[in-house]
């Protein structure tokens, strides 16, 4: 199973080819880069679904919060 998990976009990367252009996106303090070919209206400190090394959504920041809050909550060994 595979799971889509909500970080905050911390840089970005810009390219002339949309599809090239890359992210750096927290996990709670767990920096990874992440492709954002599927979402061009990224932004800094939007926060986004990724799965797979893409981001494929933008989420409101609200639902973001309470997305990680249910996380922390059946993962506690991982906060």
């Amino acid at each position: 199973m595979c799971l889509a998990v909500p970080g905050k976009i911390i840089s970005i990367n810009h390219n002339e080819n949309p599809l090239l252009q890359t992210g750096k996106i927290s996990f709670g303090g767990v920096i990874k880069e992440v492709s954002l070919a599927y979402v061009p209206e990224a932004k800094i400190d939007d926060y986004a679904i990724v799965h797979a090394g893409f981001a494929i959504s933008i989420l409101d920041p609200e639902e973001a919060d309470r997305t990680l809050e249910y996380l922390q909550e059946i993962t506690p060994s991982l906060g």
